[in-house]
């Protein structure tokens, strides 16, 4: 368990760090209309959706394969 802590800490780490590193002065024309439309929000669910859904994903398969690897010892 806490190998997976670990390892979804290094996971989010490197997510801010990159949001960090790529960050600009200047504002990109097409988030201020799809902010202005409403629909940013729609693609802020989106990827949070899929992002909740390939870490629950990946806690599945980790739990299976340690489950698996108790049960070969």
């Amino acid at each position: 368990m806490s190998k997976l802590l670990n390892r979804l800490g290094l996971m989010a780490f490197g997510l801010f760090y990159s949001l960090i590193s790529f960050a600009q002065d200047n504002k990109p024309e097409m988030a201020d209309t799809m902010r202005g439309n409403g629909k940013i929000y729609v693609v802020v669910a989106v990827c949070l959706t899929i992002t909740l859904g390939l870490i629950l994903y990946v806690y599945n398969v980790d739990r299976k394969v340690s489950r698996l690897e108790k049960e070969m010892k």
